[in-house]
């Protein structure tokens, strides 16, 4: 007879429940057994375990209830799953295009008026050309003058 039978209390030695007592529910074969108590329901090797003197009253492949019915008797906490509620995923949210007309009607930034800007000297152009006309007038007077000057 082997000395982890259905019922023997144990003590997990290794993985993530170390420290922590189980009862073995369900011996698969020489080298695996099943255990479920203040550790996780699943399925562990017998060299994880450390058998201990005590043996509970439980039937074969018993439920997570009767096991845990059985450690409230002995006063162990057992380990109960918590269930994570499903959220749903996040979404990435697009921009929005904006209307041609929205981005004219958009007053400009100070900073940007305080340079000129190639709109700016365009506006500008046509008054230095007015400008340059009348002097121009001048200039076409003195060559009318200049003639006259070389015929003296």
């Amino acid at each position: 007879m082997s000395l982890y039978e259905v019922g023997r209390m144990c003590m997990k030695i290794a993985g993530r429940d170390s420290g922590k007592k189980c009862v073995i529910i369900e011996v698969v074969d020489a080298n695996f057994v099943f255990v479920d108590g203040a550790t996780r329901r699943k399925k562990v090797n017998v060299l994880h375990l450390e058998p201990l003197s005590s043996v509970i009253e439980i039937k074969n492949k018993a439920s997570h209830d009767e096991v845990k019915a059985a450690f409230e008797k002995l006063g162990i906490g057992v380990w109960d799953k918590k269930s994570k509620k499903v959220s749903e995923r996040p979404r990435q949210i697009r921009k929005v295009k904006t209307k041609v007309a929205e981005k004219v009607a958009k007053p400009k930034k100070q900073a940007k008026k305080e340079e000129p800007s190639i709109e700016d000297a365009v506006a500008e152009a046509p008054k230095a050309e007015v400008k340059t006309e009348a002097k121009e007038e001048p200039v076409v007077e003195q060559k009318e003058a200049a003639p006259e000057v070389k015929q003296e």
